[in-house]
């Protein structure tokens, strides 16, 4: 085994990523084209080491995305119209067809005791955003009260004015989701507007809604602030963007029928729409080190194949879509698995693997580990059992624990298997300063510390692969 893990190699990993991180590859934008150069670029090394297009014959598993852009989007209060990425930011992908007029009433800060004076059912209502912008909980509230549509005002108008420039970089272009938006449904979504629009729509001032917004409950202050009448319009155009999952798949020996996955993203987040310098964000590290992370691990399996020490159980090579835009790619291959996600042992997924964080600026070799003890005890102990045994880098489980403030076990493609009781493995190298930067770029990659943290994966798969009993998820 150790032959092949030692077949992974700096210099084969830069090859591969000095390729898929170039500026040629346009930072990879799932739907556009250098994302699709980037998937010919991983099928045709598929295709070369001998692994099966899985997909009827091919190594694209296509998949079919709805992206919303906001077109004509407004709120009316009297005779003043706001539009949208001015005093407004519609979040949604709601078409209400036309216009909308209903009743507002004013709920204070949205906690429970504000709805209690308020009957907010079939109307909007107007709340006041909770610190940092943090407002989940209120707008839950507001649904669960049956009101129709929710506006957040914030009362610091800098605040505002950096969330109307947020929503506007990424929002603009479009939301994609794997579902087709309804119209009208019942999740419309969420304005956010300034506390000016929030006054002007209840012919009041924003002095006045902030003092009753504070005022002790008891007393019944939201009721002070006349209803009124708001109207609202949102419009999106739908459009289909076609992307792919590019599958290389490897056939086992006598325990075929069982798989172990190994994942990545390959999309990155694309061009930076204006500005000076550098606007291609190329992903050398996000997750460009984790992509070329598995095409070596392919190869390595394929040579170890060649010389008839094939694994035991198959082994599916997975580069997935979509990731930056919500997870997309491997919650396809979930719900439409091209092997049956009964027979999938594991999902070892590898995102961002070729720098060090702030944090380990001096550490010895290092890789977050996260989720390797959520549903299988078996798997942990075997991913602690193997690093000990051939790699020995330190196993940092910071991120491990489900309830961290950056919820990291949620926000990459492991999770779509681990939420249907597959055990996973998430290899992390930490959130660094060129995170989502054009900066982020091959000259950064640590080619040595990444070949160590791939050679860690390959063992994992290795031993998962070729052990007599199949890794079982722990009895609930």
């Amino acid at each position: 085994m150790q032959k092949y893990g030692n077949q992974i190699t700096p210099a084969s990993l830069k090859e591969n990523l000095s390729i898929l991180a170039s500026d040629a590859f346009e930072g990879r934008e799932t739907g556009k084209r250098g994302q699709k150069i980037a998937a010919a670029f991983i099928r045709a090394h598929f295709e070369e080491l001998g692994l099966a297009g899985p997909v009827n014959g091919s190594y694209y598993q296509p998949v079919e995305l709805y992206t919303s852009i906001p077109t004509e989007i407004y709120v009316k209060a009297g005779q003043t119209r706001f539009n949208n990425f001015e005093d407004i930011v519609y979040y949604g992908s709601a078409d209400t067809g036309g216009e909308v007029s209903l009743p507002v009433v004013f709920a204070g800060k949205g906690r429970v005791e504000d709805f209690d004076q308020l009957n907010v059912e079939g109307k909007a209502v107007i709340l006041q955003a909770g610190a940092g912008g943090n407002s989940r909980g209120v707008v839950k509230l507001a649904n669960e009260r049956k009101a129709k549509m929710v506006f957040l005002y914030n009362p610091n108008a800098e605040e505002f004015k950096q969330l109307v420039q947020q929503f506007k970089s990424f929002a603009s272009g479009g939301r994609l989701s794997l579902e087709k938006p309804e119209a009208n449904p019942q999740n419309a979504g969420v304005f956010f507007i300034s506390a000016d629009v929030a006054a002007k729509a209840l012919n009041s001032t924003a002095d006045k809604l902030n003092k009753a917004a504070d005022e002790d409950a008891k007393k019944k202050p939201l009721k002070k602030v006349k209803p009124s009448t708001l109207v609202y319009k949102t419009t999106m155009d739908v459009k289909v963007l076609k992307s792919d999952n590019v599958l290389g798949y490897m056939e086992g020996t006598d325990k075929k029928d069982e798989l172990v996955i190994i994942t990545s993203h390959y999309d990155h987040i694309g061009k930076k729409a204006s500005g000076e310098g550098d606007l291609i964000n190329n992903g050398a590290d996000d997750d460009g080190s984790g992509t070329v992370s598995v095409m070596e691990l392919a190869k390595v399996f394929a040579q170890a194949k060649k010389d008839g020490k094939g694994p035991r159980r198959s082994i599916l090579f997975m580069t997935v879509t979509g990731e930056e835009k919500g997870l997309l790619g491997s919650d396809y291959y979930t719900q439409h698995p091209v092997f049956p996600l009964a027979n999938t042992v594991v999902d070892l997924n590898i995102d961002m693997v070729g720098r060090r964080d702030p944090q380990h600026k001096d550490s010895a070799p290092y890789v977050y580990v996260i989720g390797s003890d959520k549903l299988s005890t078996e798997l942990h102990n075997l991913s602690e059992a193997t690093n000990k045994t051939y790699t020995n880098l330190i196993f940092d489980y910071t991120y491990n624990d489900q309830n961290h403030p950056e919820r990291l076990y949620y926000r990459s493609d492991h999770w779509n298997f681990a939420k249907n009781n597959i055990p996973i493995i998430f290899y992390f190298d930490g959130i660094h300063e060129d995170y989502h930067q054009p900066s982020d770029e091959v000259d950064k990659i640590e080619f040595d510390l990444l070949t160590k943290r791939a050679q860690t994966v390959f063992y994992v798969a290795w031993e998962i692969a070729n052990r007599d009993q199949r890794i079982m998820p722990d009895k609930k």
